[in-house]
């Protein structure tokens, strides 16, 4: 996919805030060498047919004038204001998981989809920078605690409406997947004339262009939790692997049913990375019980493969010698009461 910060232009006098389409350099920018992969060419299943070939000044649907690429993925490459954003998917004959829980969502909220072809596009209120990007750029690279704090309240607050209201299990939280909102509109209009007074590095092939992205600056917007394209509708019961390695749940893990309870394990996983800058987990480790002591009986009976790791008291028995460490001794950064609320608060999560 492509995310591109488009520009919604004129479509009939009665649209006050369209604009008409932009004039783009045809020159002036770095040509990078065609030899080397670069942005969504980067990615392992990267297949150059499946992403829709974008260029910037195109417009489409005679509706929306892209004035920039914001970034990119693997599946899919305030309305009211002169600009959106544009999610471009890769061609697809069937629809996609994102969309099925947007129709699902429409007796709950408003959204919109777009089609362009074989291309399915969804069309977005811009926002800002993820968390991803914003933590480098802080002291330490790690937000503070009262930041953290502050944005899991947002986070929880979605996952409330998701669990409750829409029936939804979001299954990828992670911190880029959470977007700063935005407040002033003018970083907006500041990106698209940054294109056209220094246009970003490209390179040209015979059949399309790509285009590095132009990273937004920091906005001060409430955080919002975005990307549904690996959620599921129905809060208990589910099946299959979900979640990047290093944040999976354990239930996942041992290939038993899962609920809407993963999302809550991986807010745990988020908080700790936000605050470490580091994952509490390493993507292969067997088992997170070093850190939170012997699972109960009635987890462990979930599944039978939890009889090749624990014995029937729920001792370890795996290949693999647990790490001698806990909680306490790796949370180092916060002292008193604050520690304590904290470990307090991540233990509910993971358990």
């Amino acid at each position: 996919m492509v995310w591109a910060l488009v520009r919604v232009i004129k479509r009939g006098i009665t649209n006050l805030c369209s604009s008409e389409p932009r004039v783009f350099p045809k020159s002036g920018w770095e040509s990078i060498d065609p030899s080397y992969f670069i942005e969504e060419e980067t990615i392992p299943t990267y297949r150059p047919e499946k992403f829709y070939p974008a260029h910037i000044g195109e417009i489409i649907n005679h509706r929306y004038q892209i004035v920039g690429k914001l970034g990119y993925g693997s599946s899919a490459s305030n309305r009211g204001h002169a600009y959106i954003t544009l999610k471009i998917y890769t061609a697809s004959t069937t629809l996609t998981r994102e969309i099925e829980i947007y129709n699902h969502q429409k007796t709950i909220q408003s959204n919109h989809a777009d089609s362009h072809r074989t291309h399915t596009c969804l069309v977005h209120p811009p926002l800002g920078i993820s968390l991803d990007q914003l933590t480098p750029l802080l002291p330490g690279q790690v937000m503070t605690s009262a930041m953290v704090r502050a944005t899991m309240r947002n986070v929880l607050a979605a996952l409330d409406f998701l669990h409750t209201e829409a029936q939804v299990i979001h299954t990828d939280l992670q911190p880029n997947n959470m977007l700063l909102g935005i407040k002033d509109d003018s970083i907006l209009s500041k990106f698209e004339q940054a294109e056209l007074d220094a246009p970003v590095a490209r390179k040209t092939l015979e059949d399309r262009t790509i285009y590095t992205s132009r990273p937004l600056p920091i906005s001060l917007g409430t955080p919002v939790l975005c990307d549904l394209g690996e959620a599921r509708v129905g809060t208990d019961q589910q099946q299959g692997d979900i979640m990047p390695d290093v944040y999976r749940a354990p239930e996942v893990i041992l290939g038993m049913t899962w609920d809407y309870k993963v999302d809550i394990w991986n807010v745990g996983m988020v908080v700790w990375d936000l605050l470490k800058r580091r994952h509490l987990f390493k993507a292969r480790d067997p088992d997170p019980h070093a850190l939170l002591r012997s699972p109960p009986g009635e987890f462990l009976a979930r599944s039978e493969k939890c009889s090749q790791y624990w014995n029937e008291d729920g001792q370890w028995k795996g290949a693999a010698p647990l790490p001698d460490y806990s909680l306490e001794s790796r949370e180092e950064k916060l002292h008193g009461d604050e520690k304590q609320d904290f470990l307090r608060f991540l233990r509910r999560t993971l358990c």
